[in-house]
């Protein structure tokens, strides 16, 4: 009996040497061997908003989690980051604060909140194309960063500030060549890095990237899982699908689309629905100079998403225009308008509601240490 321990590590060793392609119990690889590289870096995104719907709160609206606040200079976002980068393994810590971390984070507990990133990754094969990767990182769904820099557009569309921003679990990339990325994940559940109290089950995702040209990006992303307790359980399932496409040197184009149903009661057959497409043009004028153009509309009827206790539910269009300067890569001073309209009356205007929001919001965001 006393054997078994070793012949159940004995078997494990050589299953994961055989996943590995390596020989069991084969010498080191002397590419372990070199040091990482050890580098860090930050972000900082100031901004100020104005709502001509003049709303008494400096808080706007509770389905924007960005440059979400009234008539006030705010931090948006900072943050602090050290990456360790080596060959065959990496790891990540980025610490933030600043109102998208309040708000985007208020479910999590203490200092859970101001965990932006926190992983380590390993590569399992020698042609390092297969990486488990572990901890809190982004979000496999949707096109936009909590990063703005890395968007075409300042604000977030409703479909990115409304599905998760990060995860928390463990996924598998598997790389088998450069056009292509495939990625299967567990995750404590919809954007958690806790699981919802008396949850017992995890979350599960895919997905899969195709990059045919150096100027074209096709995805699809995937969630399954709840984000209730067992004793009320409702399964979700979410598609998340976009295409990025730069037409020509100066024009892109961005589509994307997510379609999302979730259990009306535990063990039913009936399910509630919401969906959101979005469309964005980009156009740089100059190294310098860009705009972007956004439409976009989201509909939550039952307020799986958005609870608003309205007849119709959420369900609202949108358009946006941009103008950014980006004298460097790394700095940029942007400006958009968006309008929102709402079948229902869901935007807070002085003591009341509208069914209309108007409001302009500028940003000087840096990057630094890359």
């Amino acid at each position: 009996m006393k054997t078994k321990p070793l012949l159940v590590f004995q078997w494990l060793a050589l299953g994961l040497s055989l996943l590995l392609g390596q020989p069991a119990f084969a010498q080191t690889d002397s590419t372990w061997l070199t040091p990482p590289e050890v580098s860090f870096s930050g972000f900082v995104d100031v901004f100020y908003a104005y709502d001509f719907n003049k709303p008494r709160e400096n808080f706007r609206q509770p389905f924007l989690y960005n440059h979400n606040r009234h008539h006030e200079v705010n931090l948006n976002l900072g943050l602090v980051k050290v990456a360790v980068t080596h060959a065959k393994y990496r790891a990540n810590l980025a610490l933030h604060t600043g109102t998208y971390a309040n708000d985007n984070y208020a479910a999590e507990p203490g200092v859970l909140k101001n965990i932006f990133e926190a992983n380590a990754s390993l590569s399992l094969n020698p042609k390092n194309t297969l990486w488990l990767d572990a901890g809190i990182f982004s979000s496999h769904l949707g096109f936009e960063s909590a990063i703005s820099l890395d968007n075409w557009t300042l604000t977030r569309s409703l479909v990115a500030e409304n599905s998760p921003y990060y995860l928390a679990g463990a996924k598998l990339t598997y790389s088998p060549h450069a056009k292509l990325d495939l990625v299967a994940l567990v995750c404590n559940g919809w954007q958690r890095i806790e699981r919802v109290e008396g949850n017992s089950l995890l979350s599960w995702g895919t997905q899969v990237t195709y990059r045919p040209n150096e100027n074209t990006t096709l995805n699809w992303s995937t969630f399954l899982g709840t984000d209730t307790p067992d004793s009320t359980r409702r399964m979700r399932y979410f598609h998340n699908l976009y295409g990025k496409f730069q037409l020509t040197p100066k024009f892109g184009l961005l589509a994307g689309f997510d379609l999302g149903w979730q259990q009306q009661a535990k063990n039913s057959s009936r399910y509630d629905v919401w969906l959101g497409p979005v469309l964005i043009g980009h156009y740089a004028f100059t190294q310098k100079w860009a705009t972007a153009l956004r439409a976009e509309y989201y509909q939550d009827k039952t307020g799986i998403i958005i609870p608003t206790q309205t007849p119709g539910g959420f369900r609202t269009s949108g358009f946006s225009l941009n103008l950014d300067y980006t004298p460097i890569p790394h700095l940029a001073a942007r400006l958009e308008g968006r309008w929102f309209h709402s079948r229902d009356p869901l935007f807070r205007q002085n003591d009341g509601l509208t069914d209309e929001n108007v409001f302009v919001a500028g940003s000087l965001a840096v990057r630094f240490g890359e």
